[in-house]
């Protein structure tokens, strides 16, 4: 079954225009095209798409994903290269979890510190709860 670039886009949750840009940028070697010049998507070319907005979310480079498009084309002589390129984008998106993660830990916390002041009406409850012995009054 072939698919309209309208189609596509609807399934994908991408533009029209984006699918067009990356056709563009030659990510899309394979689609068919009528006579009139509109373009076909085979099943193949939607899971290529899957592929590249894929990467695309990673903040991969366009020039990058035109580089692993044009391993697919070139075949099973270049497995390698592409098993190393999806490596490198694990270990990078592995990063990235890991710098998300100690935001989210910080946000946490802030979430917590402002929730507890708001509930005293007063930021002066964390001053409180932060002061050292030698900072507490002296009891006589």
């Amino acid at each position: 079954m072939k698919y309209t670039i309208k189609k596509v886009a609807e399934r994908m949750n991408l533009t029209p225009s984006t699918i067009r840009y990356y056709d563009k940028e030659g990510l899309l070697p394979f689609i068919e095209r009528k006579a009139s010049g509109y373009r076909l998507f085979a099943e193949s070319d939607i899971q290529m798409l899957l592929v590249i907005d894929c990467l695309k979310r990673t903040r991969m480079p366009i020039k990058d994903i035109k580089t692993f498009t044009d391993w697919v084309k070139a075949g099973d002589c270049s497995q390698q290269e592409r098993y190393d390129m999806f490596l490198e984008r694990k270990q990078a998106i592995e990063d990235q979890m890991a710098e998300l993660q100690k935001s989210l830990e910080l946000i946490d916390h802030k979430c917590r510190y402002y929730k507890t002041a708001l509930e005293a009406g007063t930021e002066d409850i964390h001053r409180q709860a932060n002061r050292t012995c030698e900072d507490a009054p002296r009891e006589n």
